[in-house]
């Protein structure tokens, strides 16, 4: 017997016991009537027993029920985790298999959100200003091409000009080590030398064709880089001009009653976007004016193009500021000797504990905060998958994720004004 049929069982029992309280009551307060002698007395009958509530359960679902039983609870939970975890994987595996079939188109669009995340206030003044919206965002995307443009020239003639210095230096450093390792500790001998020398000759040689193959390739990647850095170009143009609508679009696909909770998610989501671009471009430019300031102190060459090195390294947290970090110590090594580059190792850990301590929690705040494994693990994946621009792309759209899960599962409606509640229930 179920638990409502045992209630609704009591909740008779409790009305029948009632009645027969009232019953008895008023029987009382009756005169009682004696029956004369020679009339029978009725015996009321026994009561019968009262009809059974419900039938009796079917065999077949008796016996499910008490195999369930015999499960321990710890497995049956175990196994109701596992296929849905089954499940679930299978579908991410799914979507990470589209993804790489398709990341020529994916990777542009992923930097295309992060391009329009960073121009959107830009586009906002503009059009506070009474300027068109396809007027304001073609402005904005032409002045962000322009400054792009203007420091990739300055970098690229400053690197042309710094490299027959360099690598003259870098020569007398090779001879360097050479005479090390004949005085040092090793001892190696010239023939030593040259039997290693050879062998990395030999190792070119045979690799030869797969290094050819490579080259050959570089048309098609080259291709691959024009037609991504114009779907970009596309793409951020009209996001940053019709993002809203293309949303609205997005969720009008959803079913009316998950409209307004996507909707929620997804504003929360974008103002996740916007906050750490724009911490990430603030604390990667406070990066590269610290670093940068040594790097001129000290007259270490290449002091453009690794200040750009350094911009572009803090857009992967962790790991692109410790790269580019260690090509500057390198280059002042070769530059300058192992005295200048402790000194600039030194000023490179500064600089990024003064950012891991003080700038990130100062400016981007709990709305992006990460736990550093997410961020390295999420990197690691990201760049198995999808290179350099994945690293670049995956602390973002973990924030990304972050937030809009935390929304959709948060217990709560997402206030929405009555007439635009109406309207959402008219749309098709």
């Amino acid at each position: 017997m179920s638990r409502f049929e045992q209630v609704r069982a009591r909740l008779r029992r409790a009305y029948e016991a009632g009645r027969e309280s009232v019953r008895s009551a008023r029987h009382d307060r009756e005169p009682v009537a004696v029956p004369p002698v020679d009339t029978p007395v009725e015996v009321p009958a026994p009561p019968s027993p009262p009809a059974p509530d419900a039938e009796p359960a079917p065999p077949h679902l008796s016996l499910a029920s008490q195999d369930d039983a015999d499960v321990p609870h710890a497995l049956r939970l175990a196994a109701a985790w596992s296929w849905r975890l089954i499940v679930v994987g299978i579908v991410g595996w799914a979507l990470i298999r589209l993804v790489g079939a398709i990341q020529v188109v994916m990777i542009p669009l992923a930097i295309a959100l992060l391009l329009s995340a960073l121009l959107a206030p830009a586009v906002g003044w503009l059009l506070r200003a009474r300027l068109p919206r396809s007027l304001a965002t073609a402005i904005v995307l032409i002045c962000g091409l322009a400054a792009v443009a203007g420091t990739l020239t300055a970098v690229v003639n400053e690197f042309i000009a710094g490299v027959p210095e360099l690598s003259a230096k870098a020569t007398d450093g090779v001879r360097t080590i050479q005479e090390w390792l004949k005085t040092g500790p090793l001892h190696l001998s010239d023939n030593q030398l040259n039997k290693y020398i050879d062998q990395g000759q030999e190792w070119v040689d045979q690799n030869t064709q797969s290094l050819t193959s490579g080259a050959l390739s570089t048309a098609a990647t080259v291709f691959e880089v024009l037609t991504g850095m114009l779907l970009v170009l596309f793409a951020t143009f009209f996001f940053l001009r019709d993002g809203r609508r293309i949303w609205r679009f997005l969720v009008r696909l959803l079913p009316v009653n998950a409209r307004w909770r996507v909707d929620d998610a997804g504003t929360a989501a974008w103002a996740t976007l916007v906050a750490y671009v724009r911490a990430t471009v603030l604390v990667a430019f406070i990066d590269a004016v610290g670093i940068g300031i040594f790097l001129i102190i000290f007259k270490i060459p290449f002091t453009l193009p690794l200040i750009a090195l350094v911009f572009l390294g803090a857009f992967i947290p962790i790991v692109g500021a410790a790269l580019s970090g260690a090509v500057a110590v390198l280059v002042a090594l070769v530059d300058q000797g192992w005295v200048i580059a402790l000194v600039i190792l030194g000023a490179v850990i500064l600089v990024q504990q003064l950012e891991g301590h003080v700038l990130q929690p100062l400016i981007m705040g709990r709305a992006v905060a990460i736990h550093p494994l997410g961020v390295i693990v999420g990197i690691a994946a990201f760049a198995v998958l999808a290179g350099i621009v994945g690293a670049v792309v995956a602390v973002p759209l973990i924030a990304v994720l972050n937030t809009a899960v935390r929304r959709l599962t948060a217990r709560r409606v997402p206030e929405a004004p009555p007439d635009a509640v109406v309207v959402a229930a008219k749309a098709p």
